[in-house]
């Protein structure tokens, strides 16, 4: 195993033959690409702030202006210098249009009016809380009836729209009000994927047929999302990934059990208190036991990727597909994280094989995440 170190607050460009052997070099380049992303949404998000310039107490907790994070606010085309958003109509009817704005030019450009937000069995649109929409921008995924799990609203009800005649379907089948997280395309938009109480189920979008792919989630075993202490301390929320071709998806499972709870009193929600509790692993205590499986998105036998280590004593705060799909880039962190070490995966097989790691006498940070450039021959790493 090779350790590669590079100065704080900079970027290795690591090299790889086709990701099947060992990374090589590091090359230190600019974040500046990284921030211009953030840059372009702090404007996007700031125009309201044009046409009032005064800072009030309205503007700062009425509205989502300054939200950290505001879901589904902007997103990129991928097919046209353009990204799409959400407006009030101009002529105040209730809900919002999703537009489309033009970047050379800021020609904004209806694509969805407000009143086609409304479903057959309602008389007021859904209120869009987040949305995305498929590779070729026919379809669009709506996240409404959002519910707060731990810190963020990440529960609530999803539907799909078909853009060429605005038809409305809402997915989950006979699912309870908002218990869906994490509805995501596969690569083709004709399928999506979402967790449902601990579990992973992909839809077909025209039969609305729907595939459990994992059976066992419970109050101790959660399959594709997270426990609150991998959330709070990595960041982990939407917990897997489509593969590139769509055929299959890598999720996180986290097993809580003999993981000591704790008790939190709430004393400002109503006239009684309110004990929570949830498993919480103080230091030396139980932890969680992590791993990744791989299923076809067609459902059957899970494959769990072989990873050395106890799984209680280790993290694995990332994982991505290569581009042409065909191994899995992992990173595991010791628990006190001081290493961190980086393997590539068979989805197939299970097997795993180190590639490089990075360590600190003191402590790892948990943000680097990856980017592959160059069509997969090299990746983007943050030290």
């Amino acid at each position: 195993m090779t350790t590669f170190a590079a100065p704080c607050n900079s970027l290795p460009l690591v090299r790889h033959h086709s990701i099947t052997t060992i990374f090589r070099g590091l090359f230190i380049v600019s974040l500046a690409g990284w921030l211009i992303m953030g840059a372009f949404q702090a404007i996007v998000l700031g125009q309201s702030a044009q046409a009032d310039s005064n800072l009030t107490v309205d503007r700062i907790f009425g509205t989502d202006e300054f939200l950290e994070d505001s879901y589904g606010a902007v997103q990129w085309s991928g097919l046209k210098p353009a990204y799409f958003t959400l407006s009030a109509p101009k002529d105040n009817r209730p809900g919002r249009d999703l537009m489309r704005i033009d970047l050379a030019t800021g020609t904004p450009t209806v694509v969805v009016p407000a009143d086609a937000f409304i479903p057959d069995n309602q008389e007021q649109p859904v209120n869009v809380d987040g949305f995305e929409l498929s590779a070729d921008e026919s379809k669009l995924l709506i996240f409404t009836n959002s519910k707060r799990v731990w810190r963020r609203n990440t529960r609530g009800d999803y539907w799909v729209m078909d853009l060429a005649n605005h038809e409305l379907k809402q997915l989950g089948g006979d699912a309870a009000t908002s218990t869906l997280m994490f509805c995501k395309f596969s690569p083709d938009g004709k399928r999506v994927a979402y967790v449902r109480e601990n579990n992973l189920y992909v839809q077909d979008l025209n039969s609305l047929q729907i595939t459990a792919l994992t059976k066992d989630g419970s109050d101790t075993l959660i399959n594709g999302t997270s426990d609150w202490v991998n959330e709070e301390e990595l960041g982990i929320r939407d917990g897997y990934r489509w593969s590139p071709d769509g055929e299959s998806i890598v999720f996180w499972q986290f097993d809580t059990t003999g993981v000591r709870r704790f008790h939190l009193l709430n004393n400002t929600d109503s006239t009684y208190p309110r004990i929570t509790s949830f498993p919480y692993p103080k230091v030396g205590e139980t932890n969680s036991a992590t791993r990744l499986g791989v299923v076809s998105a067609s459902g059957g036998p899970v494959r769990w990727l072989e990873l050395p280590g106890d799984p209680r004593e280790h993290y694995l705060p990332h994982v991505e597909w290569t581009l042409d799909g065909t191994q899995l880039l992992v990173q595991q962190l010791n628990r006190i994280q001081t290493e961190n070490r980086v393997f590539l995966g068979d989805p197939s097989s299970g097997e795993t094989r180190p590639v490089f790691m990075e360590t600190d006498a003191a402590w790892l940070e948990n943000e680097n995440p990856v980017r592959w450039v160059n069509n997969g021959s090299d990746l983007l790493w943050l030290s």
